[in-house]
């Protein structure tokens, strides 16, 4: 098809614009051939008229598909030109944030001018191991690509960063070392990875400075080469470097610095050490502050030194070079402070005890006045004579500058001298990868002798840039067997001939500087007369004749010659160089005496920069004509000669080009300019790439893949089973020209925009099928609408006649109603009006007949009242009349009685006063006086008994006279208070006439009180109204106070059950960190133990002559103790028959081990003798006190004496083992082969032997203290016996007193004494038994001689029998036999049960052993049976022909043999047993040996920890710890071993782990502690460990089952990693979907299933694999859930990772495959029951970034619902899915960047981890529930296969 075809209406061109270089317009109409003008329509809406070139007539570059704009490889772009590069990349930095992009071959870098979470090590890890193209493009797979191509290929890589100041080179390259040392890690443990990143602080702040363009750029040029040995780990590396701009030590542009190291210096004086340096503010100094920008925003210079001084440290410089380092530098500065004063035009001085010059001077440690001296002269030398001349100040000034740029430039030299010093290794280099940081091309206003190299070593750059280029071209089409025809591409020799060929430009340089009186002038004139008009490449300035042009590949440059001469020179003088060489600092000297060449023009330029040789070259002597020669050398040529040597390099490797783009001139983030873009692509060769790409094929297809992408163009007929010739069918149908297209061996290639065509017609055939199927479902669903109005109507007319209907019935039905409801109504309104009248009558008559009789009533009522009342009133006055009558009659009778008394009292006094009336009184007095005396004596009788009562009454009368007294006393009190109060009633009436006048005036305030009282009752009444609506209205607050009470308490409790549930939540979390962190530890731990036994073997190896030497098991462990050191007994029972013992020199940590034990051992014996001394004591107490309890319990102290006996020999055992231990351990020491660590001399010899001397004197004193405690033990024991050798206890208790007051001598004595008496009595208690025994031997012999002869005489008598007869009267003589010998000893220990209870038990053990015999031999039967049976079976299938020859008659009858029957099963223990020395047999056939895929698969799940337990119950029941010990550890060190060997086979460590977990739960199960005993039988509690208590071997089980877990999830890992990506993302599950784009130079992993691809079946399948070995295996179900969840965790984190960085992958249709194969995996969980272990949970992540790529994502409610949705992934990853988003399809649409926006805005307070990656190496802690076993062990039978034919069942 014809380009101009393309041109038609709506199609999008660009063309150019001088603000943005190019601008997108869309055609209004058909373009045709003969056109002058094209119609466009711009982007902002304005109409354009484009007027074609009439000489080229070139028409604007068309623009790209949509689908293809913001790819990954700007190859894979149909239309391949400067603007749609232009675009991809704007597009891919502004919109995706995306910074890296491939171009071909080259990575395009964008400085974004801001930190990106891009480069941690979860992105190196994702990287690691994966295809160039497979990943989104990124630095680290560029790096990963050469790492790959040099262990593939066995050739050196180079991976080449160029560009701009500013635009990220150094950083690039320093990302490329840090995936290197990442990846590959160290050959040693010395770190070199470590120390090769160390060294970029060094060369940073060295060689760093700010410029106005980077805050950080680089003044020097460097190539670093990494070096890996024969297994790709990094062993060191070397680096070269190029140019060092040492004009910028002496001068700064305005906004620019200095050199990072010198502005550290100044921030780090106030440290102490610096103190010496006196340096100050960088403002201070001359050369650090000419810029006037001394301080960088964000950079803290302080910290910046500390990290320098830290990388020399890594980098092994020392302190006293680091401060010699510092030295010099500040000396420089120093330096740059000294002035001068002018004499004469010719001459100048310094001024004397010039300061800044003493510094300088203190510091090199050179002598003041010889230096002042040649700051101002130099010396001129003759043929003849030498010459001191002054110098101007103005020279001065320049020596001055010059000699510090010299002293830095050596400095530098230095320092990288020691930096490739520090990173050599020993170790032979393999091969290495070059990372070459370089300086891009350069043009400036004014250019000079810098620019002039950096462009020159670009040219070259270039040029090797284009013939790889162009070589990887070639190659692909001679690959594919394409017609190969030659490209033109720009070849720049031309401009390098130019600059470096003979009587070239630096040729001529080199020879003006050979010139006496050479000038900038007359070197312009050579190159005019030279090359003007001879060499197109060079012109001359119309307006200057010092400048000249060159027409380099990216542009034209003018070079101002002025300064070239100089700065190719680079002049120093001699005699400053010879002071600074005679210096007392001894450094100073070290920075010139490898070079003698100092003062040669061979340093550098003296204001440019300076090149620097791998290594400085040492001096060579030779003749002094020589030396002269070597001077003639100049900057330029040495750099010719470095950059020669740098192409060699770069030729033999294979290059990787990584191109730097700055997008703005001002560090803007993410702000991208086009001018500045334009430039720099075309300067570093990217779009020289695109043009020799576009002028041959750059769009190159597989054929599966096109015929993936354009199926939908062919019919299906054209498809045929060859794929590649279906395509080529097709391809001639669609595209007529077949100079388009080429077919290759696997690929299609195809010319610039021919994809585009392609792309538009399956973009019109797709849009004409959307159109076709909108067609068809808009009428299918105008039609479906039709029917559904249509029978709407229907069911709507429907319904309304029926309601009409129902009407029209309801309205008779009311008609007929309202009749009757009339008739009844009026009916009842008559009836109702005649009860109305009849009531109101009958009323009327009640109340009127009521009214008469109530009116009757109340008359008659009246009357009687009146009766009544008239009857109280007469009655009252008739009583009042009589009452008075009767007073009135009582006081007439009063007022006569009174006048009658007073008359006779008048008469009585008259009477009184007469004689006679004396007389008259005596007449009878006589008579009376006699009755009287009577009277009186019958009174005095009286008088008496009345005194007897009067005495009595007296007491009575006393008491009451005080009580009457008191109450007098009481009367006079209230008669006092009476009268009080009658004052008081006085005052108070007095008061009560004040206050009835104040009653009246009250009274009438009162009234008008009450008047103001009811006004105020009315205000209140208001006051009280309005408060009571007030109240309620408070009342309404405070239901809705109390409301929101509620509520907030509720939400209260809500939040504090969300806090704690979040705090639970929390606690797991750190449970299972914890948990996670310690696992990680274990796992750290089982890496270094491994890398242990690595070294051990390595050294092994490498010993050739194994010396003799001594296995020791260590013996410090006692049946007591439970005590485990994991290491050390690993040492002692690993590989003991198989391996010849160790170097002594490998003992030592097994002694110091030991040491540390025999310590340990010590203090425990110390507190056990202090134990036995207290219950020494104490028994000592209870002899004291009780004798009678000692007398009645000597069986029981006998028995603790026993006990104490024995610990006593246990502790002389261990004594003498820790002394032979401490033996061994000197002589391992003294024979120990590091005279440095172990001679006699040395202090660690010395503090160990002085340790070793003190332990045997604390054993020496321990030994005394045993044998002290023994001979008092023996005391006591004799004390307590039974008075055979005592007569009295009390000679004990002197015995005792004696011990306590006597030495140990004699405490020795006594107990030597009394061992010799209970020797003597056990000795003649022997000899006694003896003659017993021999006495009853002898009676035995005499009966068994009778025996003998009996059973003579009865085998005699059966051999006469028939067969059938022997068995029974065998039978029956050996039953008379029996009970003969049962009678005998009967009768014979008749007298002595005690000897016939010996004999019954001597019996019963001889009858176990006669049982466990026939046990063996059943055993032996039961085995030939079945091995009978099969040679049986055999035979007879042999001899089944033969028998049916054989006749009836032929067939002989044999005799019928007796029919064995079979024992009864012995009730079996449950135990194992087997010898000592077969555990390592049992080891090896069990556990070495055992293959899971072999003789596992038949056994009974767990079966190897049954025997192993069983084992361990064996040794437990039999007390051995020993036996204990050893087999445990074994066992844990033969699973070790084997897993070691076969850790990488799943079956192998899922069988191991499964049998651990068995191994741990049977310990746990038959520990005997309740905990793990609930679900027991009480035959497998019977069983329980009896005598140890194995709970630190438990925790070693534990241990080593995390490890096997944490080794069966990498194994599993590195199963099914290299499927998950396939499966998962790139093979299409739902075929049709997704679509093929266009992919670049670099392709992708193809999406089509191949034979070797991987698919989600696979996963499937290798899943159901993992499954049924773990259930065959019989591991926990629990486990098996964990394993599950752990599996599914890889899934999802790796897929979602590979999405993250996959730009491809991030489509709908990529979305819907995913949630199809996350719907397969959830299937599978479901099949196989395992919804709830967690798995599903962890495929979240996967399955919301699934849904966010398939959700719509245009309005905010949009965004509210994806961040609603999307609560399992971080920020991070919701933006990255969104900025990767990529339209497979033209109808789909890109996510805008305010969408975006957007979502960060509503995510910003989310706080969530800004990881962008999952780990995919997490690993969850695992846990291990305990889970008991059903089995019972003594029904567990061994298989013979298992060849563990040597252990018995017990």
């Amino acid at each position: 098809m014809a380009a101009s075809e393309l041109y038609t209406k709506f199609a999008r061109v660009w063309i150019p614009d001088p603000e943005e270089v190019w601008k997108s317009a869309e055609l209004l109409k058909d373009y045709k051939p003969g056109d002058k003008v094209l119609l466009l329509h711009l982007e902002e809406g304005k109409d354009l008229e484009y007027h074609l070139d009439p000489k080229t007539k070139e028409l604007p570059h068309l623009r790209n598909p949509d689908i293809l704009v913001g790819e990954n490889d700007l190859t894979a772009l149909s239309y391949l030109h400067e603007p749609a590069v232009l675009h991809n990349l704007r597009v891919r930095f502004i919109d995706s944030k995306l910074i890296y992009t491939y171009c071909g071959i080259v990575l395009v870098a964008i400085n974004p001018y801001e930190q990106l979470p891009i480069y941690g090590e979860d992105i190196i890890n994702a990287y690691s191991g994966q295809n160039m193209g497979d990943m989104d493009p990124h630095i680290f797979a560029v790096a990963e690509e050469a790492y790959k191509q040099m262990a593939r290929d066995e050739r050196n890589q180079s991976i080449i960063v160029s560009g701009e100041s500013g635009a990220g080179k150094t950083v690039s390259a320093k990302y490329a070392m840090r995936y290197f040392a990442t990846v590959s890690g160290s050959a040693s443990e010395a770190n070199v990875e470590e120390k090769v990143l160390a060294s970029n602080p060094i060369m940073e702040s060295i060689g760093n400075a700010k410029t106005t363009r980077n805050d950080n750029s680089s003044r020097f040029g460097k190539y670093i080469e990494i070096g890996f040995d024969k297994r790709y780990r990094i062993i060191g590396a070397n680096m070269r470097t190029y140019l060092l701009e040492k004009s910028r030590v002496v001068f700064q542009a305005e906004e620019e610095r200095n050199y990072h190291i010198f502005y550290q210096l100044c921030a780090s004086a106030n440290i102490p050490e610096f103190k010496m340096l006196r340096l100050g503010n960088a403002n201070n100094f001359h050369y650090t502050s000419q810029g006037g920008s001394p301080v960088i925003e964000g950079v803290d210079d302080a910290k910046e030194m500390a990290h320098t001084r830290q990388a020399c440290t890594l980098l092994g410089i020392s302190e006293s070079y680091q401060m010699g380092i510092f030295r010099i530098l500040a000396g420089i500065l120093h330096l740059g402070n000294v002035g001068f004063a002018s004499r004469d035009s010719d001459s100048c001085t310094i001024p004397p005890k010039h300061e800044p010059l003493s510094i300088f001077c203190d510091l090199m440690g050179v002598d003041y006045e010889e230096m002042c001296h040649w700051l101002c002269h130099r010396k001129l030398a003759t043929a003849t004579e030498t010459y001191i001349k002054p110098i101007s100040k103005l020279q001065a000034t320049n020596a001055r500058d010059a000699l510090a740029k010299h002293i830095y430039a050596k400095l530098f030299n230095w320092i990288v001298d020691h930096v490739n010093q520090a990173l050599h290794s020993a170790v032979k280099q393999h091969s290495f990868i070059g990372v070459l940081d370089i300086y891009g091309f350069e043009t400036f206003e004014i250019n000079s002798f810098e620019q002039f190299c950096i462009n020159y070593a670009n040219e070259k750059l270039q040029q090797q840039f284009n013939m790889h280029v162009f070589k990887l071209e070639q190659e692909e089409y001679m690959k594919e067997q394409i017609p190969w025809t030659l490209i033109d591409f720009y070849d720049n020799q031309p401009c390098i001939n130019l600059i470096e060929s003979k009587m070239g430009i630096l040729d001529l340089l080199d020879e003006e500087c050979k010139m006496p009186k050479g000038t900038d002038d007359t070197w312009a004139q050579k190159l005019y007369n030279t090359h003007l008009n001879k060499c197109a490449l060079f012109e001359k300035p119309r307006l200057s004749n010092k400048a000249f042009i060159i027409q380099h590949f990216a542009d034209k440059v003018e070079y101002q010659c002025e300064g070239f001469l100089e700065k190719n020179k680079d002049t120093v003088f001699e005699e400053q160089i010879k002071v600074l060489k005679s210096s007392k600092f001894k450094m100073l000297p070290e920075l010139f005496q490898d070079d003698e060449k100092a003062i040669s023009p061979t340093s550098a330029t003296s204001s440019g920069r300076i090149p620097l040789s791998r290594t400085p070259a040492k001096p060579t002597k030779g003749r002094p004509g020589q030396m002269a020669k070597e001077h003639k050398k100049t900057v330029g040529h040495q750099f010719r000669n470095s950059l020669h040597l740098l192409m060699e390099t770069l030729n033999a490797t294979t290059p990787h080009y990584v191109r730097c783009i700055k997008p703005n001139d001002f560090k803007f983030p993410f702000t991208f300019d086009e001018k500045r873009a334009v430039q720099q692509l075309r300067a570093c060769g990217v779009l020289e790439t695109i043009r020799i790409s576009a002028a041959g094929f750059p769009s190159r297809w597989t054929y599966q893949e096109f015929f993936s992408r354009y199926r939908v163009l062919m019919k299906q007929k054209d498809v045929l089973s060859d794929r590649k010739q279906t395509c080529k069918n097709v391809l001639e149908k669609l595209i007529l020209d077949k100079d388009k297209y080429q077919f290759g061996k696997t690929k299609i290639f195809f010319r610039a925009g021919q994809v585009a065509y392609l792309e538009k017609l399956r973009a019109d055939k797709l849009r004409a099928a959307c159109i076709r199927i909108q067609k068809t479902i808009r009428g299918w669903l105008l039609r479906k609408k039709y029917l559904r109005m249509r029978k709407a109507a229907i069911t709507v007319q429907r319904y309304v006649r029926g309601f009409q209907a129902r009407c029209y019935a309801k309205f008779l039905r009311r008609t007929r109603a309202a009749i009757t409801i009339q008739k009844y109504w009026r009916m009842y309104v008559v009836r109702r009006r005649y009860k109305i009248t009849r009531a109101a009558t009958v009323v009327l008559q009640s109340y009127l007949r009521g009214y008469l009789a109530r009116n009757r009533y109340r008359k008659i009522l009246r009357e009687h009242k009146a009766v009544i009342i008239q009857k109280w009133v007469r009655g009252w006055l008739a009583r009042k009349h009589y009452r008075r009558s009767m007073r009135a009659i009582i006081y007439l009778q009063c007022c006569f009685r009174r006048m009658m008394a007073k008359r006779e009292l008048k008469k009585l006094k008259i009477e009184a006063r007469s004689v006679e009336r004396y007389k008259k009184l005596h007449i009878g007095m006589e008579n009376k006086i006699m009755q009287l005396q009577r009277k009186v004596d019958e009174q005095n009788k009286d008088y008496k008994c009345l005194m007897e009562k009067l005495t009595n009454l007296e007491g009575v009368y006393n008491s009451e006279t005080e009580k009457l007294r008191n109450d007098l006393e009481r009367l006079q009190l209230s008669e006092e208070e009476a009268k009080v109060a009658t004052g008081r009633v006085l005052s108070l009436q007095e008061e009560i006439a004040k206050l009835r006048k104040d009653l009246e005036q009250t009274q009438s305030e009162k009234k008008s009180i009450e008047e103001r009282a009811d006004k105020y009752k009315q205000e209140t009444e208001q006051l009280v109204s309005s408060l009571k609506e007030e109240n309620t209205l408070l009342k309404q607050e405070k239901e809705t106070l109390n409301h929101r009470i509620v509520e907030q308490a509720k939400e209260m409790t809500e939040t504090m059950e969300k806090k704690l549930v979040e705090e639970t939540k929390q606690l797991e979390l750190d449970l299972n960190d914890e948990r996670l962190r310690y696992q990680n530890l274990l796992n750290e731990f089982s890496r270094l133990e491994e890398r242990y036994d690595d070294l051990k073997e390595e050294m092994s190896l490498m010993v050739n002559v194994p010396k003799p030497g001594h296995k020791r098991t260590d013996s410090t462990h006692s049946s007591n103790e439970s005590e485990y050191t994991f290491s050390s007994e690993i040492a002692e029972t690993e590989d003991i028959p198989l391996r010849t013992e160790e170097p002594s020199e490998k003992k030592v940590p097994l002694d110091m081990s030991l040491f540390l034990k025999l310590q340990k051992r010590v203090t425990e014996l110390e507190q056990e003798k202090q134990a036995m001394q207290d219950e020494l004591d104490r028994k000592e107490e209870q002899v004291l006190r009780s004798k009678a309890k000692e007398e009645e319990r000597p069986q029981v102290r006998g028995a603790e004496l026993e006990y104490e006996s024995l610990k006593r020999q246990e502790l002389e055992s261990e004594n003498k083992k820790l002394k032979n231990e401490l033996n061994e351990l000197r002589k391992a020491l003294s024979e120990k082969s590091a005279p440095e660590v172990t001679a006699p001399g040395a202090p660690a010899y010395r503090v160990l032997m002085e340790q070793l001397a003190t332990v045997s004197e604390e054993l020496d004193v321990r030994k005394e203290e045993v044998l002290i405690l023994r001979s008092q033990l023996v005391s006591q024991k004799e004390a307590i016996q039974p008075k055979n050798t005592m007569t009295d206890s009390t000679i004990l208790l002197e015995d005792v007193q004696k011990m306590k007051d006597k030495g140990e001598i004699a405490q020795a004595y006594i107990g030597l004494k009394e061992t010799n008496r209970l020797l003597e009595s056990q000795l003649q208690a022997q000899k006694r038994s003896h003659e017993n025994e021999a006495e009853a031997l002898r009676g035995e012999i005499q009966s068994l001689k009778e025996e003998n002869n009996r059973q003579q005489q009865l085998l005699a008598q059966n051999l006469q029998l028939p067969p059938e007869a022997r068995i029974e009267a065998s039978l029956q003589h050996e039953i008379t036999r029996l009970t003969n010998e049962n009678l005998y000893f009967e009768e014979l220990y008749a007298d002595d049960p005690k000897k016939y209870q010996s004999y019954r038990i001597s019996l019963y053990k001889r009858m176990i052993d006669l049982m466990e015999q026939l046990e063996k031999q059943d055993k032996t039967v039961r085995k030939l049976k079945k091995q009978l049976k099969v040679f049986a079976k055999k035979i007879g299938e042999l001899e089944v022909g033969q028998m049916e020859n054989i006749s009836p008659g032929q067939i002989i009858d044999e005799p019928i043999r007796p029919v064995n029957i079979p024992r009864k099963e012995k009730d079996f223990q449950g135990m194992l047993e087997y010898k000592k020395e077969d555990e390592q047999k049992l080891v090896k056939n069990l556990i070495l040996e055992l293959k899971p895929r072999g003789v596992a698969v038949n056994l009974i799940p767990g079966l190897p920890a049954y025997i192993l337990f069983m084992c361990v119950r064996h040794a437990d029941y039999l007390n051995d710890d020993q036996k204990v010990r050893s087999l445990l550890t074994s066992t844990i060190n033969s699973i070790k071993k084997v897993l070691k060997k076969r850790g990488d086979d799943f079956e192998t460590v899922s069988f191991w782990l499964s049998n651990t977990c068995r191994f741990l739960h049977c310990l746990k199960q038959y520990s005997g502690e309740e905990g793990f005993m609930k679900h027991n039988t009480t035959r497998q509690n019977e069983h329980c460990l009896t005598n140890f208590d194995l709970a630190e071997y438990r925790q070693v089980l534990s241990d080593l089952a995390i490890q096997i877990y944490q080794q069966l999830v990498r194994v599993l890992e590195n199963i099914l990693q290299p499927m998950i990506v396939s499966g998962m993302l790139e093979h299409e599950t739902i075929q049709g979907v997704s679509g093929v784009k266009p992919t670049g130079l670099r392709k992708r992993t193809s999406s089509i299933a191949d034979e070797g691809t991987y698919t989600l079946d696979s996963i499937l399948r290798q899943l159901n694999s993992f499954h049924s070995v773990m259930c065959q295996h019989g591991m926990d179900p629990e486990l098996i859930k964990q394993v599950v969840k752990q599996m599914f965790y890889i899934v999802g984190a790796i897929t979602l990772n590979n999405l993250l960085l996959r730009k491809d992958m991030c489509s709908w249709s990529k979305g819907m495959q995913i949630r199809y194969n996350v719907s397969q995996l959830e299937e599978w969980l479901r099949d196989k029951n395992l919804m709830n272990s967690g798995a599903k949970e962890t495929l979240e992540p996967l399955i919301q970034a699934a849904q966010l790529l398939q959700v719509k994502k245009k309005t905010d409610d949009d965004a509210e619902a994806i961040c609603s949705m999307c609560n399992a992934l971080t920020t991070a990853q919701i933006v990255k899915v969104l900025n990767l988003y990529t339209p497979v399809n033209e109808f789909e649409e890109r996510v805008s960047v305010s969408f975006i926006r957007t979502i960060q805005m509503r995510l910003r307070d989310r706080k969530d981890s800004p990881q962008l990656l999952m780990d995919a190496k997490h690993i969850f802690p695992v846990t291990f529930p305990f889970n008991p076993s059903s089995l019972a062990l003594e029904t567990i039978q061994i298989p013979a296969s298992l060849g563990l034919g040597f252990i018995s069942r017990v």
